[in-house]
């Protein structure tokens, strides 16, 4: 199997795009797929929706943007299965608003779950990924780090995300661990659906493909980018966008 032998860790994991991704990663073969949310009673749903006996996957609840809480519940992985593998950082939240009527607790909570989640959720893999000279990370970035109304925020947040990314891949390409993100565009999922009619219309007149992506569509960019195939790839970006950010 794909990833026979690996532990993987995927944030963000009880629905939608996390979902997908700890799904994928476990069809694949991982020992097992660590399931990372906030919403405890959902994380822990999903997990047992992918495995019943808790031997493969399995949820735990963390705030991703408290390092304490991070380094203890990733600890805890480590202790249980003896090392992490596999981190998928993919953690995210919108709070949109016009700049000029955006309020400092919109800009802080969305920097600290998109992006201060990348120090805290790296800093309790890497160095185990350092010493056994094998590690993937796989961030999830956004196409709204080229620039979106209503989002300086997350684009900000998704922007550090790449810069962030391209840094710790020079850092870790010496010891054979790879750094990549993912830039979606428009993928279907919940938080999308809520969206008026008039602007989904606007959204699909933007994509050549004329679709909305698929969560198992992004979650197949990522198994790639976490499985050995991607061994020569490390520091990219790759836009998932149906055709519109060629």
């Amino acid at each position: 199997m794909r990833f026979g032998g690996k532990v993987a860790v995927v944030t963000g994991a009880a629905q939608g795009i996390g979902e997908a991704i700890a799904r994928r990663l476990w069809q694949d073969g991982a020992d097992y797929v660590a399931l990372i949310d906030q919403n405890a009673n959902k994380v822990h749903e999903t997990a047992l929706r992918l495995d019943s006996t808790e031997k493969q996957a399995g949820g735990y609840a963390c705030d991703v943007a408290n390092t304490a809480d991070v380094q203890k519940v990733f600890g805890g992985i480590i202790q249980a299965r003896g090392k992490i593998d596999i981190l998928v950082n993919n953690a995210g939240i919108t709070r949109d608003a016009m700049f000029h009527k955006m309020i400092e607790e919109q800009w802080d909570s969305v920097i600290d779950i998109n992006l201060k989640s990348m120090y805290s959720c790296c800093k309790a893999v890497v160095d185990g990924m350092r010493t056994r000279k094998y590690g993937k990370i796989v961030n999830i970035s956004s196409v709204s780090a080229f620039g979106n109304i209503g989002q300086t925020n997350y684009g900000a947040s998704k922007g550090g995300v790449i810069g962030f990314t391209k840094c710790l891949a020079r850092e870790l390409a010496r010891c054979h661990c790879t750094v990549n993100c993912i830039a979606p565009s428009y993928i279907n999922t919940d938080m999308l659906q809520a969206v008026p009619e008039r602007v989904m219309q606007e959204f699909l007149a933007s994509i050549p493909m004329e679709r909305l992506g698929e969560p198992e569509e992004l979650a197949a960019a990522a198994a790639f980018l976490c499985s050995d195939d991607s061994s020569f790839i490390t520091g990219e970006c790759l836009v998932v966008s149906g055709g519109s950010y060629m």
